[in-house]
């Protein structure tokens, strides 16, 4: 039957031969039997008609099925023509089996791939990188990438089948000019950043006579550095320059780790020897020429408010931080802090109320910082809140002394996260104090509702904010927040307006982040304190917060009692017992402590707390620890900082930290 309905339907004059052959049967009958009859002739072309509309009906429903020459007949010359497409196509081409395995390839391949050996019975992914099943089952237009020999190729898979078995034809296709071309569009884009000589003027109130020198080797060093590699830079304010290069550069540079940083660091002033550094700000991004400026200062900001002498790059995404192995030079100014004060009372005054908060495991420098803008929010006669852990055992001494205040008499001012979240309006001032990462805030959802947020901070910035603040008073150079807080309240408020116990916890505020006055300190530091003075705070009395209890005496000497070296020079104290808030504390003061033995210039101490290791980290200031710790996700200032390691044994926390130290040490040796 199959053969009969291929010959019957293999050639579009069939229908004609047959009806032909009909015709002459019909009459050939006719003449012999019937010629004598002409009704008999009518009845057989009848019948004659008949089959034919019979014969052209039963066509017509099978041609309906099977089109005549529609594949049968065409089929030995598509397979000559595909067989000869294959053969002489000049893309690369390669067929597979199901196995994956490669059965056939033609000449382009071989060419274009410059083969050296045969890869029949080789797997696919071998050569390519991909299975057969997988660029099948791609659906994009140009196929999958893959790199060979230098060369880039867009890979599309057809699935075929011949004789009840399945092949995958892949044609390569060469993306290489284009790829390159987008390479060079890359390398080629521009690339804009802000330079400035952060710590100049602060070095010029010791040697006045030097600074046109000084400034004039920066200058020289930079446009040095800017025309090695075809960059432009260019001075549009004293001391500050605008410098634009292409991507290309900005990759030599960050594998160079800004060696420029370092040559600038090299030119010293004065007896003292000080250091002249810059801070810079690259913008990385895509965007258009405005977009990348505004991004080059905001990275420019940054480098600035985490301490300058440094690099920050801005991404689409994040941000890369290079130097800052500098410790910031101590301002005598305090333009600024009456600048900010005077613009912060103005929004004090127009709020409904203001909520100040600190970090989480509030100590004597958050709650003074508290204290101090509640101070200056009564002043404004503004409702205020401040958002604590009354219950927290080691701030009871200041809840105590805060209590004797009249203003915190009659209850109410210090409120917990869940409530403080019930006093938020539109009108709502946040003020956010000895903290800038949102990972340490009392309650991060009370920064999230909040609309006007106001920053006052001394540790270094560690990440941009989600939303822009009204005010963002960060000064790493400082030696604590009451350090800002008490120039801003001199030039704020009258003399007399601060009450004793308030300016007493700020005073221990300065104490515990200068340890004693003995570390990061500055004339502005002691003019803070001065100020302290004149407001009836009793050093006798700020030191008394300190005072321990013999728990916490015996929670100390848990630390002292495993303590390493590293490094030679670095000092880690472990407690892995079961320990609570308070231990944390005292992790703390062990770290300061083991900065008084000899030849140690950082110290840390590690302890549990539930399932989280707090690691508390101290320097003498030659060491930067505030970078060690953001490699473990904390933050805090250059000689004082803490993260905190979330579900890790204490063993793999210390590999870490000590992973954290040693990238340290090599970036500040490269």
């Amino acid at each position: 039957m199959k053969i009969f309905k291929k010959l019957f339907f293999s050639s579009n004059y069939i229908r004609l031969i047959v009806n032909v052959i009909i015709s002459l049967v019909f009459f050939a009958v006719y003449v012999i039997l019937f010629a004598p009859e002409i009704p008999a002739a009518l009845i057989i072309a009848a019948l004659y008609i008949a089959a034919l509309i019979v014969v052209e009906v039963i066509y017509r429903l099978i041609s309906k099925k099977t089109p005549v020459g529609a594949v049968d007949e065409i089929s030995p010359l598509l397979s000559n023509i595909t067989l000869d497409l294959m053969v002489k196509l000049y893309m690369p081409a390669i067929i597979c089996d199901e196995t994956d395995k490669i059965v056939w390839h033609n000449n382009a391949l071989k060419n274009k791939l410059r083969l050296h050996e045969s890869i029949y019975g080789r797997f696919l992914q071998s050569v390519c990188g991909h299975t057969s099943a997988e660029i099948a089952a791609d659906t994009s237009e140009s196929g999958l990438e893959t790199a060979f020999d230098d060369n880039f190729y867009r890979i599309k898979g057809y699935v075929l089948s011949s004789q009840q078995k399945k092949y995958i034809i892949t044609v390569w296709n060469d993306n290489t000019e284009l790829n390159r071309a987008y390479q060079r569009l890359k390398d080629d884009d521009t690339i804009i950043g802000y330079i400035v000589i952060d710590n100049l003027d602060e070095l010029l109130q010791f040697v006045q006579d030097k600074y046109r020198s000084a400034s004039s080797d920066v200058s020289a060093l930079l446009q040095i550095w800017a025309n090695t590699e075809g960059g432009i830079l260019k001075e549009f304010e004293r001391d500050k320059f605008i410098f634009i290069c292409s991507q290309t550069s900005l990759d030599k540079f960050i594998a160079e780790r800004f060696d420029i940083l370092d040559k600038i660091r090299d030119i010293r002033l004065g007896e003292s020897s000080l250091p002249v550094t810059v801070s810079i700000g690259m913008a990385n991004i895509s965007g258009t020429l405005q977009v990348k400026e505004r991004a080059a200062h905001a990275a420019l900001e940054m480098a600035l408010q985490r301490g300058g002498d440094q690099v920050v790059i801005k991404y689409d995404e994040d941000m890369d931080y290079i130097g800052g192995r500098t410790k910031g030079v101590q301002k005598r100014t305090k333009v600024k802090a009456r600048v900010i004060a005077n613009e912060l009372i103005m929004l004090m005054s127009k709020s409904s109320n203001v909520l100040i908060m600190t970090h989480r495991f509030a100590d004597f420098d958050a709650v003074g910082a508290c204290a101090g803008i509640a101070r200056m929010a009564f002043f404004c006669g503004a409702k205020i809140n401040i958002v604590a852990n009354t219950d927290d055992p080691n701030l009871a001494k200041c809840f105590k002394k805060l209590s004797r205040v009249p203003e915190y008499q009659s209850g109410g001012i210090f409120v917990n996260a869940a409530d403080a979240q019930d006093l938020i309006t539109s009108e709502t001032l946040l003020v956010i104090v000895d903290v800038n990462n949102k990972d340490q805030f009392e309650s991060a959802d009370i920064a999230d509702n909040a609309h006007s947020i106001v920053y006052i901070d001394h540790h270094r910035k560690a990440a941009e904010f989600k939303d822009t603040p009204i005010i963002q008073y960060i000064e790493p150079s400082a030696s604590s927040t009451c350090e800002l807080i008490s120039i801003m309240l001199e030039q704020s408020i009258p003399a007399g307006l601060l009450h004793k116990e308030e300016s007493e916890i700020m005073f221990a505020g300065i104490l515990l982040d200068t340890m004693q006055f003995t570390r990061n300190t500055g004339v502005r530091t002691f003019s803070a304190v001065l100020y302290l003075r004149g407001e009836d705070a009793d050093p006798v009395e700020a030191q008394a917060l300190f005072n321990i209890s013999v728990d916490d005496f015996m929670r100390e000497t848990k630390f002292e009692s495993n303590i390493t070296t590293y490094k030679k020079f670095i000092a880690i104290a472990v407690n892995d017992s079961p320990g609570t808030p308070a231990d944390r504390i005292a992790g703390a003061k062990v770290a300061d402590k083991l900065l008084k033995i000899d030849n140690i210039i950082a110290s840390f101490a590690l302890c549990r707390i539930g399932d989280v290791i707090n690691i508390s980290a101290r320097s003498s200031g030659t060491f930067n620890v505030q970078v060690i710790v953001e490699k473990l996700g904390g933050g805090g200032h250059y000689d004082s900082a803490a993260t905190q390691v979330r579900n890790s044994s204490m063993a793999d926390a210390l590999t870490r930290l000590k992973n954290a130290i040693d990238e340290y040490i090599k970036e500040t040796q490269e």
